[in-house]
């Protein structure tokens, strides 16, 4: 069996990977794409079997990708999907490597995140391309001896015929250089010290184990360049759950259980209102906006953005590709609302129709924004209701750049943090603190029952003066009827 070696990977002078092909990882990243996307890989990221990665200094998640990697054979421009095949010489193991810590700082380019030295270990066998059905492929990964990657390629969502015609439109595929073609689910985190193992199966035929060891950088990144950044969204990105990665599952993230949830859907904003006022709490409303859906009451967890103002040269990096915006109508979950903070400026849309439609699909409670919604007619028609400032027609870019997401943001006049509780009806929107909202229910719920009563005694004629509130003598009153509605 032919065996990649130094001479192959000088022949590189390309390496495109390809961002989600796999039906399992499309159900783990929680999206589809109708159409491949990819990224480029320096050619300096190769490396043998048998090699180690570095994981940079300071940085926490090196993620690793088991991935079948094409070989092309023979130049392909502009071929069709029926032809593209006749271009691949050899199909073998890879690891797609790469450090989420810096994610963030290329905007989709992956370039410091997955270009390290090393970060793209190939091999150690070949299997003849005209040899295999490429329909027919198994790829296995062991992280430390576990088997943690095994899935075939009977149901990508773009064979690799297309994926070779597709690239082969606008660039020309030349003799040598490498495609990866997507991992399935099961890519997690390695630490120094661990072993990576890749397998690529054609039916009898095997590519041997890709083997890369896992050591650890001592040299920091240099502070004119962009940091480590790790945070939780990025370590369930990485490890693939939130399990997986050590952290609370979401319901235990906050105390909006169910019961809890159903306790302040039952009383209204201004019975929460005045609790919160008893506990000292004057700032927690949300305020001059509107509803797409006033009669609708919505309770969830927090979920934020940020916008600060447009500036273009910010706006090319910042505002382009999977930005903040993007990233967070891309990982809202069910029952969360997400909150933007706009800064109250009106003369731009914040979300429109079709950001709208994928946080309702995604299962979203809510959107609320302080600044502008375009699509107004669509928007406004959806189910998910919409708090907005107003309609208004213009693009992201006008009076905005999307920052960043899942930080402390003012919305509306008031703090919101990442898990706060969200209640919203006709009287308006409140930021709940979540250490306080079980006893805050739990008194809701007793003076709106104190209110019934109340209420039901005003319309009986009697004044409001020693009832309203309560003086001792309406209170054994009260008592007396609340036994009464008990015995019923």
């Amino acid at each position: 069996m032919e065996q990649v070696d130094d001479q192959l990977l000088a022949a590189a002078r390309k390496v495109i990977a390809v961002h989600i092909n796999y039906p399992s990882r499309a159900a783990q990243r929680g999206r589809t794409p109708e159409q491949p996307s990819y990224f480029l890989k320096p050619s300096s990221s190769l490396a043998l079997s048998g090699s180690a990665v570095e994981r940079p200094a300071g940085c926490e998640l090196l993620g690793f990708e088991g991935e079948i990697a094409l070989v092309i054979g023979t130049a392909a421009r502009r071929v069709s999907p029926a032809d593209a095949w006749a271009h691949v010489a050899w199909i073998t193991a890879s690891n797609d490597l790469g450090v989420y810590d810096l994610r963030y700082a290329d905007k989709g380019s992956n370039l410091r995140a997955k270009g390290g030295d090393g970060f793209t270990p190939v091999g150690p066998g070949l299997l003849p391309a005209d040899a295999v059905d490429p329909g027919d492929l198994t790829i296995r990964t062991w992280h430390n001896g576990a088997l943690v990657q095994d899935d075939t390629t009977a149901d990508l969502l773009f064979p690799f015929a297309r994926l070779i015609a597709d690239l082969s439109q606008l660039l020309t595929l030349e003799p040598g250089d490498i495609i990866l073609t997507g991992t399935p689910a099961g890519a997690s985190v390695a630490a120094p010290g661990d072993l990576l193992e890749i397998e690529v199966l054609a039916g009898d035929l095997s590519t041997g184990r890709l083997t890369t060891r896992v050591s650890e950088g001592t040299t920091p990144l240099a502070d004119f360049g962009a940091r480590p950044r790790a945070d939780d969204v990025q370590r369930e990105e990485a490890y693939g759950s939130r399990e997986a990665a050590g952290l609370p599952a979401a319901e235990q993230m906050h105390v909006l259980t169910t019961e809890l949830k159903a306790r302040l859907q039952s009383v209204s904003t201004a019975t929460l209102s005045s609790q919160l006022r008893k506990r000292g709490l004057n700032n927690v409303s949300i305020d001059g906006l509107t509803s797409t859906r006033p009669g609708q009451r919505v309770v969830g967890l927090a979920r934020t953005l940020r916008y600060v103002p447009n500036r273009e040269d910010l706006f090319k990096e910042h505002g382009g590709g999977f930005n903040a915006q993007k990233r967070a109508i891309d990982t809202v979950n069910e029952g969360e609302i997400l909150v933007m903070e706009a800064r109250g400026e009106k003369g731009t849309g914040t979300i429109g129709d079709i950001l709208a439609l994928r946080a309702q699909v995604r299962g979203a409670a809510a959107i609320i924004t302080d600044g502008g919604v375009r699509d107004f007619a669509t928007v406004a028609a959806m189910d998910m209701p919409t708090f907005y400032a107003n309609p208004h027609p213009a693009v992201l870019g006008r009076r905005h750049i999307p920052w960043d997401t899942d930080v402390t943001i003012a919305c509306g006049g008031t703090t919101v943090q990442p898990g706060d509780i969200i209640v919203a009806d006709a009287d308006g929107i409140l930021v709940i603190p979540p250490a306080l909202a079980v006893e805050l229910a739990e008194d809701s719920v007793a003076q709106e029952r104190e209110e019934t009563f109340i209420a039901e005694m005003v319309r009986q004629g009697h004044g409001v003066d020693g009832l309203y509130p309560l003086n001792a003598a309406w209170r054994a009153r009260y008592e007396e009827w609340q036994a009464g509605q008990s015995d019923d």
